[in-house]
């Protein structure tokens, strides 16, 4: 199998390499570095992962090439490894928000080279994540499109998508765990105001987001219909809701998303 580097040792590749110890990844093929020597070695030591002694030693053992670092510093990464890179057999990975495709062939100087624009979220930690691929054009195998799928499905989901769209992943996906984290605090400290112990509410709320999010997954039913499924006529839940649209929960929740998106757009100016 080839092998796999990542740049940067934070908290999306430790959330990627956890997932796929999970799922029984072979972690002996992938090298890590990181401008932290200490972040890299605890990654190694955690995870069972060679550390890379520098970037160009990693882009010189591997195929896979993933940039989990900040866009601010991929310019210095490039100029640092540009000179190694076998346009036909590397694959580069970029997870930064804002940072395009064809800047990323553009700072490389190698207008044929294979990138994929990634966008994976939080919980892949726990092999439950949400990954969203876009695809430089015209120069990737079905096979190495297969092989890249077949990494990020080790710890979620994936979706390909056009590039257009990764923005919006960026909103939808990859920032909405925070959201949901909001809303599980929220729903604990109702229970603990109603005289619930807060580690029994945390686990009643998390348990129903999980099983909700379960039912529109499998059951292929509109998330209305189930929501009006939970509505009796004249009961509790209805009062509920009531709340939440006077309070424009709604209405907060696109907003707050188009936020995301708009920083994300941002970003790449």
């Amino acid at each position: 199998m080839d092998k796999i580097g990542i740049i940067g040792a934070g908290n999306v590749s430790r959330a990627m390499l956890t997932g796929m110890a999970k799922t029984k990844y072979n972690l002996e093929l992938i090298y890590v570095n990181s401008k932290s020597q200490e972040s890299k070695e605890k990654l190694s030591l955690d995870l069972m992962v060679n550390c890379a002694k520098n970037n160009v030693t990693l882009v010189k053992k591997s195929k896979y090439i993933f940039f989990a670092i900040k866009s601010k510093d991929y310019n210095e990464v490039i100029e640092e490894v540009k000179d190694y890179v076998d346009v036909d057999n590397h694959i580069f990975i970029s997870l930064a928000p804002g940072f395009e495709i064809k800047e990323f062939k553009e700072k490389f100087g190698y207008p044929n080279l294979k990138v994929v624009r990634a966008m994976p979220n939080l919980p892949s930690y726990v092999a439950a994540g949400m990954s969203c691929l876009s695809f430089s054009e015209n120069n990737f195998s079905r096979n190495e499109i297969d092989q890249v799928v077949a990494i990020f499905e080790s710890f979620s989901e994936v979706e390909i998508l056009e590039e257009d769209y990764i923005d919006t992943a960026v909103s939808i996906s990859a920032s909405s765990p925070a959201y949901v984290y909001v809303m599980i605090e929220a729903m604990g400290d109702a229970g603990v105001l109603t005289g619930m112990p807060r580690k029994q509410s945390y686990k009643l709320a998390t348990q129903a987001i999980i099983g909700a999010a379960q039912m529109v997954k499998e059951l292929d039913l509109h998330p209305g219909e189930l929501k009006d499924a939970v509505c009796s006529p004249g009961g509790t839940t209805i009062e509920a809701i009531k709340v939440l649209e006077n309070r424009g929960f709604r209405s907060a929740l696109i907003e707050s998303m188009l936020a995301c998106y708009n920083k994300a757009k941002m970003l790449q100016k």
